[in-house]
């Protein structure tokens, strides 16, 4: 097979799993690539692999924290989830048990509802010629879910749940601090009543003491409403704060994932030993052991063979350079892919 031909081949073998009830959500081997267009006439010549293979499960309630390094495919794994950025290239991905990407478009507009995204930029995300009532309740009153008389009590009491008042209800988004237009998305999000949200660094615009009182308000309202989270961030030490399960992505690929006490406890993964290794530590008299990755991230339209970490990773083996490792349970609910633990027996086998 030609270099070329070997670009544009899509593996789609993947063993399906069946629906559990103790998960909301279940991802099992989700792809997305975007393809990439070349020559006279603009046709494919190969793939940006931005999410490739990805599996996790989600219990109803917990919130999972995704974190990596930029351009790692943490937001891209988030919006496919959701079906917000076409269709996926292979996998599976279970909402409450059915297939996203096999609904059809009354089916997926009844599902709309139970699953919402707060999105990174604040600003951004809000249109400057809603006001905030209007913005709120523009998805509220498509769906039908509260009656006329009902709707103006409703929006009160999503805005007062989020931390805003009454008065701002005729405001527009250009008169807001960054953390209150953060919680007009939050509210934007929670009026559909849902069931998942996916929370796409929501944080990361704002100012250390109002990323506290966002994280907060999180909390409250997941233990209020029993919201499920995919919470997508860099920051470590916020993912710690609020997560119950934690993914490490890199170049697309989840090299780890287990319970937040196993993962800060004992990273398994060079790379999510070397992300632990910068977060700074509130006290002068500690010295930190930072570990510093050599090069650059590999261009996910050319991932390296083998392990993708190996071109930066201090630990590499010759087996790492062609052979790509498979998801091993290390410690009960804690799994990586590594070849690092080839010798380390599977609990599961």
């Amino acid at each position: 097979m030609s270099e070329a031909k070997e670009r544009l081949r899509i593996d789609n073998t993947f063993d399906p799993v069946e629906p559990d009830d103790r998960y909301i959500l279940q991802v099992n081997a989700l792809k997305k690539y975007f393809p990439v267009k070349g020559g006279l006439i603009s046709h494919t010549v190969g793939y940006v692999k931005a999410v490739d293979g990805i599996t996790f499960n989600l219990k109803r309630g917990s919130c999972m924290g995704l974190v990596g390094e930029s351009g790692c495919g943490k937001t891209t794994a988030g919006r496919t989830i959701l079906r917000l950025s076409g269709e996926k290239t292979g996998g599976q991905v279970l909402f409450n048990g059915r297939e996203v990407y096999d609904l059809d478009n009354k089916e997926m507009r009844a599902m709309r509802p139970k699953m919402q995204i707060i999105f990174q930029d604040p600003f951004s995300s809000l249109s400057p010629r809603m006001p905030v009532s209007e913005i709120i309740g523009e998805a509220v009153r498509e769906h039908g879910l509260v009656s006329r008389e009902e709707y103006n009590d409703y929006i009160d009491q999503v805005m007062d749940d989020c931390g805003l008042q009454p008065f701002h209800k005729d405001r527009y988004p250009h008169e807001f601090s960054g953390g209150q237009r953060q919680r007009i998305c939050i509210a934007r999000a929670l009026a559909l009543n849902p069931e998942f949200v996916v929370c796409d660094e929501p944080v990361s615009a704002l100012d250390v003491s109002i990323q506290a009182q966002i994280i907060n308000l999180l909390k409250e309202l997941q233990e209020k409403r029993n919201l499920t989270y995919l919470f997508i961030s860099h920051d470590l030490s916020v993912v710690e704060h609020i997560s119950d399960t934690v993914g490490v992505m890199y170049l697309g690929s989840l090299v780890e994932y287990g319970s937040t006490e196993d993962i800060f406890r004992n990273p398994l993964h060079p790379y999510t030993k070397a992300l632990f290794s910068a977060i700074p530590i509130p006290d002068p008299t500690v010295k930190m052991n930072r570990i510093v990755l050599e090069g650059s991230i590999p261009s996910p339209a050319n991932p390296p063979k083998g392990c993708k970490f190996h071109t930066r990773c201090a630990n590499c083996m010759e087996c790492c350079k062609s052979v790509a490792p498979v998801q091993k349970e290390i410690e009960p609910g804690h799994f990586v892919n590594c070849h690092l633990y080839d010798d380390v027996p599977d609990i599961n086998a």
